[in-house]
């Protein structure tokens, strides 16, 4: 039996979140968060392993099983999920491997992410855990280990809750960490086996064959901006961004090619294209190095310029993500996103195009002040806009998101509550997706328009023959494959 000090924990939760489209078609995502803290630990001399779930192919047993091999002093849960905001429906998943690793073994699981951050208290009431982190979570998992070990007292555990005789307590979250370079230097990417990642279908629409050179990088840390459905920032206790430093990323990125052979690369800081000198220097290095690379990263339409653009294709940013949510200007404005209008939104789509980037444009149904009529305005949108990609969501009060404090206050239903599926009704693609009335519209109706519109978006003549004039017609075979599974909703279960 291999001794080692910490396991690091990705749960297996994509059959329960995707359904039908967990297969090939599903990305597997590398634990972001899992190989920054194994560097963390690293540096201060503690043996630590990943366990990643998703990409070993592991269910919740085998997975419960591979901890014990290594007969470790703990087990921290690590629960994010493909996008910030999908940490919560990740959390089913989580909890049924705990609970069968505490058949199997005494060690004490402490579990971490966006959502046990959002609800700290809940989640050590209701979920299979010793200890729940509230907070980025580094120092917290190092500081549980010194108390395990007999080196400090529980109390000396930042960001910790915990039950002492009987008592929930919880210990003052320590302070975000201010330098990133020196204190989350890397990913220990040496720990996972980078073979098993998959790119996002869409992202690799250039060259399919190409999807499992793949890996994902963080540039910074937080969001500056507060839409009131984001939960981005549970974490680190509000909004705010902080950065590694440009030469920082680029060494990563040296990491990522010459020694992994990646070709891909997601960066899912949740607004890259914001600080300009951050951006331009790390395009001017990746040009400089001669890396091919096909890059996705966010933007906002607000935010996008023609000097970033010139930058950003020439660096192989083939990709934007857009936050577009809705073709309301009304509905918009609701959730702090009203910024611009309709024929500014058509404009920046239109220059990114120009540029030779694609756009991922993402929409938002059933937001506070939708109705048909604004839902179906956002759909022809969609249409009007014809990206190379889209996203299509039900609107969701994620826990650690303003719009999860409304709902509770107006005692809106939401999964968690009154009878509701419970944490997996927060995933767009679970049987039991469950999004957020609003006044006019039932949850149902809602979720049957976000279905509709993937569809009618993704089998359109126009969209069809875009795709099949930019990428061929295995693309267009591609994209047919992915529409012929009918996502089954268990509203609609016979």
């Amino acid at each position: 039996m291999t001794k080692i000090k910490i396991v690091l924990l990705s749960p297996p939760s994509r059959l329960e979140v995707y359904q039908s489209l967990s297969g090939d078609l599903a990305a597997i995502e590398p634990p972001v968060w899992a190989g920054l803290i194994a560097e963390f630990l690293r540096n201060k001399d503690i043996d630590v392993h990943i366990i990643d779930s998703e990409a070993m192919g592991f269910n919740h047993e085998e997975a419960a099983k591979e901890v014990t091999k290594f007969d470790p002093e703990l087990v921290v849960f690590v629960v994010y999920g493909q996008q910030p905001s999908a940490s919560t429906q990740c959390m089913p998943g989580a909890a049924k491997t705990a609970n069968i690793l505490r058949k199997l073994s005494s060690v004490p699981t402490l579990v971490m992410g966006t959502h046990s951050s959002a609800l700290p208290l809940r989640t050590l009431q209701q979920e299979p855990y010793d200890f729940v982190c509230q907070g980025e979570g580094p120092y917290t998992v190092y500081e549980l280990y010194q108390y395990l070990t007999g080196q400090i007292k529980i109390n000396d555990v930042s960001g910790l809750w915990f039950k002492e005789k009987g008592l929930y307590k919880n210990n003052p979250v320590k302070d975000k960490i201010k330098s990133l370079d020196l204190e989350l230097p890397r990913q220990a990417l040496d720990l996972l086996d980078m073979s098993k990642y998959r790119a996002h279908n869409w992202h690799c629409f250039d060259d399919l064959s190409s999807r499992n050179s793949y890996a994902s990088l963080q540039t910074s840390l937080g969001c500056p901006y507060k839409c009131s459905f984001c939960c981005i920032n549970a974490p680190f206790g509000g909004a705010g961004i902080r950065y590694w430093t440009p030469n920082n990323v680029l060494e990563q990125i040296d990491e990522m090619v010459l020694k992994y052979n990646v070709k891909n690369i997601k960066i899912p800081d949740e607004m890259f294209v914001l600080n300009k000198n951050h951006v331009i220097e790390i395009c001017d290095g990746i040009i400089e190095r001669g890396y091919k690379l096909n890059i996705w990263a966010y933007a906002r339409v607000d935010t996008i310029k023609d000097y970033y653009l010139l930058k950003l294709k020439k660096a192989g940013f083939n990709w934007l993500g857009i936050g577009i949510e809705s073709g309301s200007k009304f509905v918009r404005d609701g959730v702090e996103k009203g910024r611009f209008d309709l024929p500014e939104i058509k404009s920046i789509v239109n220059k990114i195009r120009e540029h030779g980037i694609y756009v991922a444009a993402n929409y938002i149904f059933g937001l506070p002040d939708d109705t048909k009529d604004t839902m179906q305005e956002t759909l022809e949108l969609a249409l009007d806009l014809n990206t190379e990609w889209a996203n299509f969501y039900s609107a969701m009060a994620y826990p650690g998101s303003p719009l999860y404090e409304e709902a509770l206050s107006k005692k809106i239903p939401t999964p968690d509550l009154n009878g509701g599926p419970g944490w997996i009704g927060y995933s767009q693609h679970a049987f039991n997706c469950m999004p957020l009335p609003t006044e006019t519209l039932e949850y149902t109706e809602v979720l049957d328009f976000r279905d509709i519109a993937f569809n009618s978006y993704f089998k359109s003549s126009s969209y069809l023959s875009m795709i099949k004039n930019k990428f061929g017609d295995s693309v267009v075979e591609h994209v047919n494959e992915m529409t012929s599974y009918n996502l089954p909703r268990a509203h609609k279960a016979g």
